[in-house]
C-alpha cells in the first residue's frame, strides 16, 4: 500500500459526545469486549454517537478530485451512518509541520485520543505510559481480514508492536514495493531517447533533460532528477520515495540495511566502501546540474514534478495516486512511464525488502471507548472499494504483502480475456481486488498492452488505483529484480534508544558530500562517527539476534 503514501497525513483524537450510561453504547457490543455478554462485532454501531476530533495534516497540493474536504466528505457520513461515530475537526498543520506538531504533543502528553504513529513516537510513548494496552481490544475487535494481513509477517509486524507481552499499537502491513525510475516518456520521445539502462545512461538522459528544452517553453528550467532529502529508507521503514536507493544498489550499496560479511556476521550497509562509491558519483551528478539544485531548501520534493519541470524521480507504485494526479491538473498529456532501472553491472535491478511495518494505530491512556479506532480501521479495509481512499481519517494501512504484484496479474488476466472475474474468489484481504476487476475496462483504453497516458480514462474514478497497477505495480514482476533481504529488521534496546540519532547522522554527512558541502573522503569520518555514537553497539546486538 499507499508510504507516503497517502494523499494526506492523519491522526486523531476522540472524545464522547455524550455521557454513556452503565449500560453499553454500541448495538450488539459493549464497550469493552472482556465484560460484554455477547460476542464482540467488529463493526458494531455506537447507538449514541461518539464524537472524534481529528488532528491531521494538509497536502497544499492535493485537490479532492470529488470536490470534497475533511469537514464533508464520503466517509465521514459512512462511519457515522455505519459505526456511529462523528468525525470533528480539532486542529490541522501543513504536512511538513505534522511530526513536529506530533511530537510536542507527545512530550506535554497532550495527546488526541487516537492517532496514527512511527516506532520512534511509539517507544516514547510505550515509555512515558501514554496509551492504553490494545491486547483486548485487538483480541475481540480486529476483524479477520485484518488479524489474516498483520499475521503473514509470520510475526514480524506484531513484534514491533508488542512490549512485555502488551498490544500497544496495531502496526500497519504494506504491499511489498520498491522504489523505481518514473520518467516523463513523452520527453524522451521528443529527444529521440530510450529509458536508461545503466547509471551512465541515467546521466545523459538528465543532461538531456536540462539543457534540451524538453517541455518546449524555450527556457532553461528543466530538471533532471527531483529528490528529497531522504535519500534512502533503511531497516525500520517501508518504502521510499524521491530516494537514491536504485543509484546506491547500482553500485552495490545498500545504505539502511544489514547485510552479511563473508564471514555470514551482519554489517551495516551505509559504512561499507561500496557507499562511498556511489556518493562520489551522486556528488558529481549534483556538480553537474543533473539533480534538483534545491534539494535541501524545497518544502516538499514533489512540487517539481507537479509544475511539469522534473523529468524523472524514484518512487514506488503509489505515483499514480500521489503525485501524478496532481501533475496531470496542470498537464493531462504528460507521459509519465516507471521501470526496473537503471541495472548494476550484472544487469541487476536490486532492491531491498523493506519493513512490512511503518505505522501503529494507538491510543490515548484512559481513553474510553479504545476499540472504536481499530473499528474504524476494520471499516476502511473492508470498504475501501465502495468510498474511496480520500480523507480516511485515523487510517492504518493493512495490505497482503503479496496485494500489489497479486492484483495487476489478476487484472492482466482479466484484459486478456483468460479470467473471469468470478474465478478469483473471495478475497476479502485483497480489499480493492473485486473493485479493481469490475472496473478496469472502465480506466484503461484499447490497446490493453499500450500503457501510454493517452489510452488512459482521467477522469474515470478507479484510474489512479488502474495506473499505479499497469505502470508501476508491474516491475514487481521485471525478471530483473533482485530482492534482498536485511540481514535483520529488529529493533534492539540501542536501535530504540539511539537510532534516530544515528540516522540523522548518518542523512547529514551524506548530504553535505552530495551537495559538495563536504568532501567525499568526510566519510570516513562519517564511519568512525557512527560506529563511536553507538553503531557499534546496535551490530553486537544485530548479531545476537541473528545466531
Amino acid at each position: 500500500m499507499l508510504k507516503k503514501k497517502a494523499i494526506v497525513l492523519l491522526a486523531a483524537s476522540m472524545v464522547l459526545a455524550t455521557a454513556c450510561s452503565s449500560n453499553s453504547n454500541v448495538t450488539n457490543n459493549s464497550n469493552s469486549a472482556s465484560t460484554s455478554s455477547q460476542p464482540a462485532d467488529p463493526f458494531g454501531k455506537y447507538e449514541t454517537p461518539v464524537t472524534i476530533n481529528i488532528a491531521y495534516s494538509v497536502d497544499p497540493n492535493f485537490k479532492s478530485a470529488k470536490g470534497e474536504t475533511p469537514e464533508n466528505n464520503v466517509w465521514k457520513t459512512a462511519i457515522k451512518e455505519n459505526l456511529g461515530i462523528d468525525l470533528q475537526i480539532a486542529w490541522q498543520v501543513a504536512k511538513e509541520n505534522f511530526d513536529q506538531k506530533m511530537n510536542l504533543a507527545i512530550a506535554s502528553n497532550d495527546l488526541p485520543d487516537a492517532m496514527i504513529v512511527n516506532q520512534v513516537q511509539l517507544n516514547q510513548m510505550v515509555k512515558a505510559g501514554e496509551i492504553e494496552d490494545l491486547t483486548d481490544e485487538y483480541n475481540n475487535y480486529a476483524s479477520p481480514a485484518v488479524k489474516k494481513i498483520i499475521e503473514s509477517t509470520n510475526g514480524l509486524a506484531m513484534s514491533q508492536a508488542t512490549f512485555d507481552g502488551k498490544i500497544m499499537g496495531v502496526p500497519s502491513v504494506t504491499a511489498q514495493d520498491f522504489s523505481w525510475l518514473w520518467i516523463r516518456q513523452d520527453w524522451l520521445d521528443k529527444l529521440g531517447l530510450q529509458p536508461p539502462q545503466t547509471v551512465e545512461d541515467l546521466e545523459k538522459v538528465a543532461k538531456a533533460f536540462v539543457e534540451q528544452d524538453p517541455d518546449g517553453n524555450g527556457k532553461a528550467d528543466t530538471i533532471g532528477i527531483a529528490a528529497g532529502t531522504g535519500l534512502f529508507n533503511d531497516f525500520t521503514q517501508g518504502p521510499p520515495n524521491f530516494d537514491f536507493a536504485a543509484i546506491f544498489s547500482a553500485y552495490n550499496s545498500h545504505p539502511g540495511f544489514w547485510m552479511k560479511d563473508a564471514d555470514g556476521k551482519p554489517v551495516y550497509g551505509s559504512i561499507q566502501p561500496e557507499t562511498k562509491t556511489a556518493l562520489a558519483k551522486l556528488r558529481e551528478m549534483y556538480a553537474q546540474g543533473l539533480i534538483d539544485k534545491e534539494i535541501g531548501i524545497r518544502k516538499a520534493a514533489e512540487e517539481t514534478v507537479i509544475n511539469g519541470k522534473a523529468g524523472m524521480f524514484f518512487c514506488g507504485f503509489y505515483a499514480g495516486y500521489w503525485p501524478l494526479p496532481s501533475a496531470w491538473q496542470n498537464d493531462p498529456k504528460a507521459n509519465w512511464q516507471s521501470y526496473a532501472l537503471p541495472l548494476d553491472a550484472s544487469g541487476k535491478y536490486s532492491v531491498m525488502k523493506t519493513n512490512p511495518t511503518d505505522s501503529y494505530l494507538v491510543v490515548r491512556k484512559g481513553f474510553e471507548y479504545p476499540e472504536a479506532p481499530i473499528k474504524m480501521n476494520n471499516f476502511y479495509l473492508r470498504d475501501e472499494s465502495i468510498y474511496g481512499n480520500e480523507f480516511m481519517l485515523v487510517r492504518n494501512f493493512f495490505a497482503p504483502t503479496d496485494e500489489i504484484s497479486f492484483e495487476y496479474n489478476a487484472a492482466k488476466e482479466l484484459l486478456a480475456g483468460t479470467k473471469k472475474p468470478e474465478d478469483f474468489g473471495d478475497f476479502a484481504e485483497y480489499k480493492l481486488l473485486s473493485n479493481t476487476l469490475k472496473t478496469i475496462k472502465n480506466s484503461k483504453k484499447e490497446p490493453y498492452d499500450n500503457l501510454s497516458i493517452e489510452y488512459w480514462n482521467q477522469p474515470d474514478k478507479d484510474f489512479m488505483r488502474a495506473y499505479s497497477l499497469f505502470v508501476g505495480g508491474k516491475n514487481l514482476l521485471d525478471g530483473n529484480v533482485n530482492k534482498l533481504e536485511s540481514a535483520s529488521y529488529l529493533r534492539t534496546e540501542t536501535v530504540v534508544k539511539k537510532w534516530a540519532n544515528l540516522s540523522k547522522l548518518e542523512k547529514t554527512a551524506f548530504l553535505k558530500i552530495i551537495m559538495g558541502a563536504a568532501p567525499v573522503d568526510s566519510f570516513d569520518q562519517f564511519v568512525q562517527d557512527w560506529k563511536k555514537q553507538g553503531g557499534d553497539q546496535v551490530t553486537a546486538e544485530i548479531a545476537e539476534t541473528i545466531k
